[in-house]
């Protein structure tokens, strides 16, 4: 079992059933009825909401328990996702194969990352669009949510040499108030970025 297995192996939701605020305000870019990807996806309050839209929606995560609680709240909502348990430091995100991906506070070490981050180039169909939020190097003075390093945090400096060759059409950086579940609660500060492949 791996640490997010026991995580999500707790009562309840750990990050809630409500889709992420970031989310919810710019899906709107997200080519509708479209095929989308939530890694990281734990719990699935993500890609149910994102179901509960219109659009197709595959969910990966390593933790098989957080997948299996992401099923149940699609049978509760009413609508299907599709789950996969994989990692992302060997997981294919395939070649012009999603109108979306959707990367949700997916903090994972560096070098799985950037692996990530080069797939989702290529793995977006021409005007594909990534939705990003994660937490900045900040967010380590709070006690709030978040990995406990730096290594895994992200902001705009990061996010430039990986992703620049897509067009961006969001890049803040922020401060804001994260109300999601038992982890993220409370003041944060966090990166978002909305960032589209060119036709």
């Amino acid at each position: 079992m791996t640490d997010w297995d026991a995580r999500y192996a707790e009562a309840g939701w750990a990050f809630g059933t409500e889709p992420n605020d970031f989310l919810r305000e710019q899906a709107r870019h997200l080519p509708a009825g479209g095929h989308v990807l939530c890694i990281a996806e734990g719990e699935g309050r993500n890609a149910v909401w994102l179901a509960q839209q219109g659009f197709h929606v595959t969910g990966i995560d390593v933790a098989s328990i957080g997948l299996e609680k992401a099923q149940q709240l699609a049978r509760e909502r009413g609508v299907c996702i599709t789950t996969v348990v994989a990692d992302l430091a060997s997981f294919e995100l395939g070649s012009a194969a999603w109108d979306g991906i959707v990367s949700i506070f997916a903090h994972v070490p560096a070098a799985v990352r950037r692996r990530v981050h080069a797939s989702v180039l290529t793995a977006l169909k021409p005007g594909g669009v990534l939705l990003l939020e994660a937490y900045r190097p900040q967010q380590l003075e709070r006690a709030t949510g978040g990995p406990p390093d730096d290594e895994r945090m992200l902001d705009l400096g990061r996010l430039r040499p990986e992703l620049g060759t897509l067009e961006w059409l969001v890049a803040h950086e922020v401060e804001r108030d994260v109300i999601e579940g038992r982890y993220h609660t409370g003041r944060a500060s966090t990166v978002q970025l909305v960032a589209r492949r060119p036709a």
